[in-house]
């Protein structure tokens, strides 16, 4: 199956650090574990070229998943009037994309990443996955689904030990028991602000505003949140003449972003990287 490219630089978008279940194939094509089925996208030219163990509606999920539909120029149109680092180097973000992921996917591995690197995260959520996940067959290969609320409810925390988790063990464990509780709670943050969004996600024992700013950027598509971390506080204190704090930093980034303001910390550090790769 054949869909347009849409401008994307799919390594860009991958392997942003925004997702945790994608490989790098030898032809240059790339895997990607989804909610519900694996799927393997090759570039060419103008065109992406999709295979997967599940064609159903294939297209269109390839297509939200990557975002592909929503006007990224004229998002950077904006972003580039408002910002003169922004306005000199938005073109190291051609093709960038914000992916949209499973909301429960997203709550359980962004919780694993907390104070955790990016190969013992990818770990983690494979070891899940494969105790719990639904095995699928690709191209002769074994995957396993990242597993659904229904096939984690009732894990332990002696279990979540065992696949290596270590102190966010009893954070997973509140997650779920808020969704035994109340089982449209990741639902219902769809028909919210932003804001309140965070309030609630915050308000689960474990979950701070970085990860609840993560959940909400890569599985709702807010780009009105973003994580204030070191690097953020660093970057746009120094560049911008701003206090060395998240409140004022939140307030600055949200005055002259607005609601892009989630998109363009993710620009920003883009921009960075991309810098430092050609030095």
């Amino acid at each position: 199956m054949k869909i347009d490219r849409c401008g994307i630089n799919l390594y860009d978008t991958l392997f942003s650090g925004q997702c945790f279940r994608m490989a790098l194939e030898s032809d240059g094509s790339f895997t990607i574990v989804l909610s519900d089925r694996v799927v393997n996208i090759k570039e060419d030219d103008e065109f992406l070229i999709l295979d997967s163990n599940n064609l159903n509606d294939l297209d269109s999920v390839v297509k939200r998943y990557l975002d592909l539909e929503r006007d990224y120029d004229s998002i950077n149109l904006f972003l580039a009037k408002k910002n003169k680092v922004l306005n000199d180097n938005i073109y190291y973000c051609d093709g960038y994309r914000i992916l949209n992921q499973d909301k429960f996917e997203m709550l359980v591995t962004y919780i694993i990443s907390q104070n955790n690197n990016v190969k013992r995260i990818i770990g983690s959520v494979d070891k899940l996955s494969k105790l719990y996940g639904k095995r699928v067959l690709f191209r002769g290969e074994e995957y396993f689904l990242f597993p659904t609320y229904e096939e984690m409810k009732d894990i332990s925390l002696e279990e979540l030990r065992e696949i290596g988790v270590g102190f966010r063990d009893k954070y997973i464990r509140n997650a779920l028991d808020k969704l035994e509780s109340d089982n449209l709670f990741l639902e219902r943050l769809d028909k919210i602000s932003s804001i309140d969004a965070l309030d609630e996600l915050t308000s689960i024992k474990g979950i701070g505003t970085k990860v609840a700013s993560c959940i909400l950027m890569f599985g709702y598509g807010r780009f009105d949140v973003y994580p204030v971390d070191t690097w953020v506080r660093h970057f746009v204190s120094e560049n911008y003449d701003v206090k060395d704090n998240i409140k004022d930093i939140s307030i600055y980034m949200r005055d002259i972003f607005q609601d892009y303001s989630g998109l363009a910390i993710q620009y920003f550090y883009h921009i960075e990287r991309n810098k430092k790769d050609k030095e």
